[in-house]
């Protein structure tokens, strides 16, 4: 680098970069002294042409530095939305699965309304029917019982004669 009256274009051993080399360049065409009765100056070339020498070598790196920022960005981005569909889709598949439960829990609620309700008809059935052969037991055993009491009354009626009958010792 010459020698410039607007400082070092270096700080601690690092270049500056391109918005201090322009407010660099800036300083040194406001500090450029004027002509009179124009509005031109006289700015030192050798200083002016050493920063836009630089600028000229910062913008590239610059450049390239955006590029790879936007780059990373876009990967970065990519993978969100990436991400964003791979969560989307899992969201929709456990929205799929707790429908898919939900009417699976709605359809044993039905089958296990129906499977009581067949129940229930049938153990009216069976009542039904169990009290129909107890009335039919009860209905036989009445009728044996019928003879029964008729074949003891007539056991009794012959006993009662043959005491009559039979003489007194």
């Amino acid at each position: 680098m010459n020698d410039h009256d607007f400082g070092e274009t270096f700080v601690e051993g690092e270049k500056l970069g391109v918005p201090a080399l322009l407010d660099a360049l800036t300083d040194v065409i406001e500090r450029a002294r004027s002509m009179p009765m124009s509005s031109s100056v006289l700015v030192n070339r050798n200083e002016a042409l050493d920063l836009l020498d630089e600028l000229r070598e910062a913008l590239p790196a610059q450049l390239t530095r955006a590029d790879e920022v936007l780059s990373d960005a876009s990967v970065v981005f990519e993978d969100a939305q990436a991400q964003a569909e791979d969560i989307i889709a899992a969201a929709r598949e456990r929205a799929q699965e707790l429908i898919s439960q939900q009417q699976i829990v709605a359809e044993a609620r039905v089958r296990a309304q129906d499977l009581i309700t067949q129940a229930e008809e049938a153990a009216v059935k069976l009542t039904a029917e169990a009290d129909d052969y107890c009335d039919r037991r009860l209905a036989e055993f009445e009728i044996d019982l019928g003879k029964l009491l008729t074949q003891v009354q007539a056991g009794r009626s012959k006993l009662a004669q043959r005491l009559d009958e039979a003489p007194i010792a």
